[in-house]
């Protein structure tokens, strides 16, 4: 590989003049242009690349970002995909190279971002919906950090996140609207802010609406295909010969397609015994056609890459950032097949 020397040879200038060609901008005057012009000629036929290690010593920065996200699960975790492009989109457009950094768990947490921060990047992107520490104690100051979906709000931080509750509220109301009036709620983990806030819009929806929230309609469960398949499967199980529910309202795309797993296994079709809606507008909710709540998960993403970005620039000028510390986001309801009307008279009982 040619190095900095054999373009200097090659041009026939000093080490320094060659550094300074290629590295100063084109409006430097540290260099004449005929003699930026020779550098960059011999640089091009000789196929010369600065070492990007050397490049980020010298001007300590490392023109890198890394993701932090919890995929230990063993399931395609498309949540995940969704946002990580969005950072790989917002990164590329900062020409900052990305870097993914898995957990196993989040009780790693306190341990391995710390030991992240050590010069390999510059910054980092949280995927943390199930962050339950909100002590900054254990994250190093001179790395700046940006949450998504954090389940705590970390002190200091600035974090990212969609209108959970707005979006539980709306996808509800809209059920309300259809004439649905036994509605079960097969919500996300407890205790998980995100999850809880979409509980709270399903509620808020009957509560503003008249309609009395049936016993035991509220259960949660993980944010997997798995979880919501056990879940509905334990749900039927323990309400025989009670009436179905018109229609369920899913904490996220992966509860509803287990729901729709367990529901078509006792021969019930969706959404003509029983509507359902989910929550995200993943792949998998596009792919079925489903009626969703559409975070905007891809924009999620690149939003934290440029506030990081500006975390970045404010640290190197010694100015400080005085942007949002939580930045919401806008949430849509998404029509689709599972979600219709509910048939006039037709009661169905759970055998």
């Amino acid at each position: 590989m040619p190095t900095l020397a054999d373009v200097a040879r090659e041009a026939g200038v000093s080490d320094v003049a060659a550094s300074c060609a290629l590295n100063a901008g084109k409006g430097s005057t540290r260099v004449s242009m005929e003699t930026r012009e020779r550098v960059l000629a011999a640089a091009e036929r000789l196929r010369y690349r600065p070492n990007a290690t050397a490049r980020a010593l010298s001007r300590q920065r490392a023109n890198a970002i890394g993701f932090v996200a919890n995929i230990a699960n063993e399931e395609p975790n498309l949540y995940f995909l969704e946002v990580f492009n969005g950072v790989v989109r917002g990164a590329t457009e900062a020409e900052q190279a990305t870097c993914v950094f898995p957990l196993g768990g989040w009780e790693e947490a306190p341990k391995r971002i710390p030991a992240l921060c050590d010069g390999r990047v510059d910054g980092l992107v949280v995927l943390a919906p199930y962050l339950e520490d909100d002590s900054t104690n254990w994250l190093p100051p001179h790395t700046p950090l940006v949450t998504i979906h954090a389940g705590m709000q970390l002190q200091g931080q600035v974090n990212v996140e969609a209108d959970d509750e707005a979006g539980g509220f709306g996808i509800v109301r809209h059920m309300l609207e259809l004439g649905h009036r036994h509605i079960l709620c097969v919500g996300g983990p407890p205790h998980t802010k995100g999850a809880d806030r979409r509980v709270e819009g399903f509620l808020r929806a009957h509560a503003e609406t008249g309609v009395e929230v049936g016993a035991h309609h509220v259960i949660r469960t993980w944010f997997t295909v798995q979880g919501g398949r056990e879940a509905m499967e334990t749900w039927l199980q323990g309400h025989r010969g009670e009436r179905l529910p018109e229609a369920i309202f899913c904490g996220n795309d992966a509860i509803a397609f287990g729901c729709m797993e367990a529901l078509e296994a006792r021969g019930l079709s969706v959404p003509r015994d029983i509507s359902i809606a989910g929550f995200d507008d993943t792949l998998l909710a596009r792919t079925l056609r489903m009626t969703t709540v559409r975070q905007p998960l891809l924009e999620m993403g690149r939003q934290a890459v440029n506030v990081l970005m500006q975390l970045i620039e404010a640290q190197r000028s010694g100015q400080t950032y005085e942007g949002p510390r939580n930045i919401v986001l806008p949430v849509e309801i998404l029509p689709g097949r599972t979600l219709i009307a509910p048939a006039r008279g037709a009661v169905l009982m759970i055998s």
